[in-house]
């Protein structure tokens, strides 16, 4: 297996983000599945993320943690795969990558927890309220297109993978352009071949072929 490129993840984790990008890249690389409260808390691992929490990636010499820039990061490493306009066209694309990893995942979070800013809070929270974030995505999501123009990119794979969860799990409201999209962007093939592996990885399905 190549160890130029190093996955570090568990399959119950955000590691599903990356492992459906690294599918998209179709770079060859190896996976480590890690356990919370071991391997995840060795020295080891402490060295490579000192949060001892995956996913993580060792590419060569770089190490890069947290998924909206393990995303923007394969997709610079890899641009063969065309997962990132042309510098001058990235607006959109760095706009809702990581409007998607702040306040979407904030917001989100925060809801599940049962915590809501009181309405004198707000602006110290960031992102407002779950109210006004859910418009802006579906906003960023509305038409036929992606998120960054017209094709496909690593906005898609981080902001599907947001909805897509969402939608399963009932944590974003279900409206009409979030399932449009998330139609659009989740059936794609690397989506399939990386919930097929870490499915698999869970003892929740057989290996693909």
């Amino acid at each position: 297996m190549p160890d130029d490129l190093i996955f570090y993840t568990n399959p119950m984790s955000r590691g599903r983000i990356v492992r459906w990008m690294l599918e998209e890249v179709g770079a060859p690389y190896r996976t480590e599945v890690l356990n919370y409260e071991g391997a995840m808390k060795t020295p080891e691992y402490l060295a490579i993320n000192p949060m001892g929490k995956v996913p993580a990636i060792r590419h060569g010499d770089a190490v890069v943690t947290e998924c909206a820039a393990i995303c923007a990061w394969l997709a610079d490493a890899f641009p063969e795969a065309g997962l990132a306009p042309p510098p001058p066209q990235r607006a959109a694309y760095y706009r809702w990558l990581f409007f998607a990893a702040g306040p979407l995942e904030a917001a989100v979070v925060n809801r599940a927890l049962g915590f809501e800013a009181p309405p004198e809070k707000k602006r110290m929270v960031g992102y407002g309220d779950f109210g006004a974030v859910m418009d802006a995505l579906e906003g960023a999501v509305s038409g036929e297109g992606f998120v960054a123009g017209d094709r496909f990119s690593a906005a898609d794979v981080y902001v599907g993978s947001q909805i897509g969860w969402g939608l399963q799990f009932g944590s974003i409201e279900t409206r009409p352009a979030f399932e449009a999209y998330w139609k659009r962007v989740g059936g794609r093939a690397a989506w399939r071949r990386a919930t097929a592996l870490d499915d698999a990885a869970a003892g929740e399905g057989a290996p693909p072929d």
